[in-house]
């Protein structure tokens, strides 16, 4: 039997060592949406049947973290499609690298030149950081914040009388939802009915702040507490001070411009202001508040934020904070006529500018393309596609309720959008465009902002 499958093994490593990273992690996450596809289509993982398309849309969106759906993700599928689904989710919003290499490192302790890599090319890191240590921060972070996010959601669900299996399966999913940065919910309102809980409202941010800000963040905090010596990364302050910017002025433009929201009295008002906000940024795709009564200028706030998006290397999408303030940077030292761009300070590498620069450019491109496109198939307004093609392409979920509608070229342009945007643009076009040799050489993503 070995020797049978000798020549396979042979030529995996050999097909393994032509791919540059960039095209592992395309090949990679291609094939968690081959397999989630095949299983959600089998019959015994449905509670009713539905088309191809669909059923690989809505692996995509899972994989990708992104949360739109064309169908009810509870009426469709029964406890086992439901658990793929949080798999593929899980999976996408870690990087499916993560756990096969935390496991070797357990097991062997020893991590190939291939594993680093690749795992280099998804989640760049800082010299500062270890990547042994990132690792354990990763998986350890990861299990114990849904563990308690879903105990918090128990709570809720138990209390409002649901049935206990239910209510654990319920906390479980939801609980990874948030922290992945998913957006999927068994709910099909998400949770409007939950606008004024603030046990549900405090649960949700708080796993989603945390999924979102990143594990590059959260090891750096987490080295602070440990180490005297350990001093933030510039990467940290930039997008923990640019997270509270979005996050503060995002909540005064709900709190105040829109409508349905400044008609609610009380805590309502607040919660409801700051998860819209919130949910934006983080790119988590919930909402407690129907996004299609919101009026023009609060859809344009709402979609500068998923275009924005949260911090690089953790589960949320988006542009990237970090890749907006390499923009300002150079704007605003253009402007003063600065030779050297700066921010806060600090000097940002010639490389660093080229990949920032690079990034908006191709992510701007590609909204607007993704919009071009849908205005020839879908007979909505054009505010609604262009909200579409933001929450598709920064991973976000949000939707002013036209998904299901769409047409089956609509919905193809939508996964297309999915899929490049939980790669990150630039390492899809890596992965597509570039040489072996270009791309080895050049190891870099949007992530490599991190300075």
């Amino acid at each position: 039997m070995s020797l049978l499958l000798e020549p396979l093994r042979t030529a995996y490593k050999a097909i393994k060592r032509s791919l540059t990273p960039q095209q592992h992690l395309f090949y990679g996450f291609l094939a968690y949406v081959l397999a989630g596809t095949i299983l959600l289509r089998l019959p015994w993982l449905q509670k009713t049947s539905a088309p191809l398309l669909d059923h690989l849309f809505i692996a995509v969106s899972a994989v990708s973290t992104t949360g739109l759906v064309t169908m009810s993700v509870f009426d469709t599928y029964n406890f086992g499609g439901q658990l793929v689904i949080l798999a593929l989710f899980q999976i996408g919003g870690i990087g499916y690298l993560v756990f096969t290499t935390f496991l070797l490192l357990s097991t062997t302790r020893k991590m190939t030149a291939w594993h680093k890599s690749v795992l280099n090319t998804e989640f760049k890191l800082p010299e500062t950081i270890n990547i042994r240590d990132f690792l354990r921060s990763v998986v350890f972070f990861t299990l114990i914040m849904e563990a308690l996010g879903a105990v918090l959601f128990f709570m809720v669900f138990k209390t409002d009388g649901v049935e206990i299996g239910e209510a654990i399966w319920l906390s479980i999913f939801h609980s990874v939802s948030a922290f992945c940065t998913a957006g999927f919910s068994l709910f099909d309102n998400s949770f409007i009915d939950y606008i004024d809980n603030s046990l549900v409202n405090f649960t949700i941010s708080m796993l989603t702040l945390c999924g979102s800000l990143g594990f590059i963040v959260i090891t750096d905090f987490g080295l602070l507490l440990r180490r005297k010596k350990h001093h933030l990364t510039f990467t940290t302050k930039i997008v923990t001070i640019g997270s509270l910017i979005l996050l503060t002025a995002g909540f005064l433009f709900f709190y105040f411009g829109e409508p349905v929201i400044s008609n609610l009295e009380g805590s309502a008002r607040v919660s409801a202001a700051f998860f819209q906000s919130m949910t934006s940024m983080t790119t988590v795709g919930f909402y407690t508040v129907d996004v299609s009564t919101f009026i023009l200028p609060i859809l344009l706030v709402t979609i500068f934020l998923m275009y924005v998006g949260a911090s690089p290397s953790g589960t949320a999408g988006g542009m990237k904070i970090t890749t907006l303030t390499a923009i300002l940077a150079i704007l605003n030292s253009r402007l003063k006529g600065y030779e050297k761009i700066k921010f806060f300070g600090k000097e940002i590498p010639i490389e660093r500018l080229y990949v920032a620069t690079a990034a908006f450019i191709f992510y701007t491109v590609l909204i607007s393309l993704g919009t071009f496109f849908l205005t020839f198939s879908e007979d909505f307004q054009f505010e609604a596609l262009l909200f579409e093609v933001a929450s598709a392409l920064g991973t976000v979920g949000l939707t002013t309720g036209i998904t299901p509608d769409l047409s089956v070229f609509g919905k193809i342009v939508l996964i297309i959008l999915m899929f490049i945007g939980r790669l990150g643009v630039l390492t899809f076009g890596l992965a597509v465009w570039s040489t072996h040799i270009q791309a080895k050489k050049e190891q870099t993503s949007e992530n490599d902002l991190a300075v």
